[in-house]
């Protein structure tokens, strides 16, 4: 759900406001002055105000100056409702760190697109930053190359595109769901920077207990992204970051990790990217095996379809396979001596497919 702070010490003004943002969507909080924003936005997760100019104890310009004094842990978006709509009003408010003005009387199709246009800027900014840097967290873990995720990201795109043209998924698969699991997918073993190195970069097969230990990576990368979405709720794109990452090695038969989810329970997200990823680290050349061709992956997959994968986007998989084999032309792997040394440190999880069974 979207939210949103609406400050303004006009009752009737307030009121038209939260109806106008209520019909577009939104959740919204309100206050009668700037004093008291301050106050719900340390209580609250709200990152878009609209904060009107004019008001008792704290005005708008007041107000957007201690909004960016703050110590507040994200960032917010603050469009101003102003009466003053001459220039030098409008930088003075602009110079204090409002980052849009409706002038008033507003136009409530206005004060929505305005809105919506602050919603988008704010989730892309989020978005952006955290997902850069948690994938540098987890590069600085994983020796596998940055050409295995943006294969895998590539793979996701060109997966979901194909199910949007499905009947049953164009209204699940739709273009922000596309563009958040081309986003999201990087992030898919996060919870390996939880695994010790001894059984991270072993070289040689992984006992019993080290295979258990390596199985938690979905959950300490669950565990890292749940911390996340508790502090931004409204993140969607790291709700289903998490559900990534948690729940990629779940199989469709339900024989996989770490709940034994089964069929439709298991994340329409973790679905597609477990084909990616194991497609990817069958296809790719590895110190105990070489990369395997197109035409055997794309057997195994298919001969997984209704075990370990969704028989639906195994269908998907088989109708673009040509762009998977773009994608990988496109993005191959460097042979350097730097890559071959990095290759010999190969993470023992895609180790797993070959010595747990071809698909563990």
């Amino acid at each position: 759900m979207k939210q949103a702070l609406v400050i303004d010490d006009d009752s009737l003004a307030r009121l038209a406001i939260q109806n106008t943002l209520l019909e577009g969507g939104y959740e919204v909080l309100t206050a009668g002055n700037g004093q008291e924003g301050l106050e719900l936005l340390s209580q609250n997760h709200a990152q878009l105000v609209i904060c009107d100019w004019e008001m008792p104890v704290m005005n708008g310009i007041e107000f957007c100056k201690a909004v960016r004094n703050s110590n507040l842990n994200r960032y917010i978006y603050v469009i101003m409702l102003t009466s003053n709509n001459q220039s030098e009003d409008i930088i003075s408010g602009l110079h204090a760190g409002a980052d849009d003005y409706v002038t008033k009387p507003f136009h409530p199709g206005e004060l929505l697109m305005r809105a919506n246009v602050g919603q988008r800027i704010i989730g892309l900014e989020s978005r952006e930053m955290t997902i850069f840097a948690l994938a540098k967290l987890a590069e600085s873990r994983d020796p596998e190359t940055g050409a295995h995720l943006e294969r895998v990201r590539s793979y996701c795109r060109v997966l979901a595109l194909q199910l949007q043209k499905q009947p049953r998924y164009q209204n699940l698969v739709d273009d922000n769901f596309i563009n958040l699991v081309y986003e999201t997918s990087p992030l898919h073993d996060i919870g390996k920077v939880a695994i010790p190195d001894s059984v991270l970069l072993k070289p040689g097969r992984l006992t019993d207990s080290e295979y258990e230990l390596m199985k938690t990576h979905t959950l300490k990368g669950a565990e890292t992204l749940a911390a996340a979405v508790k502090q931004f709720p409204n993140a969607r794109f790291l709700q289903m970051a998490h559900d990534i990452a948690l729940h990629h090695h779940e199989r469709f038969d339900g024989d996989g990790y770490p709940y034994g989810l089964a069929g439709e329970a298991i994340p329409l997200e973790s679905r597609i990217v477990a084909v990616a990823d194991v497609y990817d680290a069958l296809t790719s050349k590895r110190v105990y095996k070489e990369s395997y061709s197109h035409e055997m992956a794309a057997e195994i997959i298919q001969n997984e379809s209704g075990s370990h994968f969704d028989p639906e986007i195994v269908t998907a998989f088989l109708e673009v396979e040509d762009e998977f084999i773009q994608i990988r032309k496109n993005n191959a792997d460097c042979e350097s001596e730097e890559e071959e040394a990095r290759k010999r440190c190969i993470t023992a999880e895609k180790r797993l497919l070959l010595s747990h069974g071809a698909l563990a």
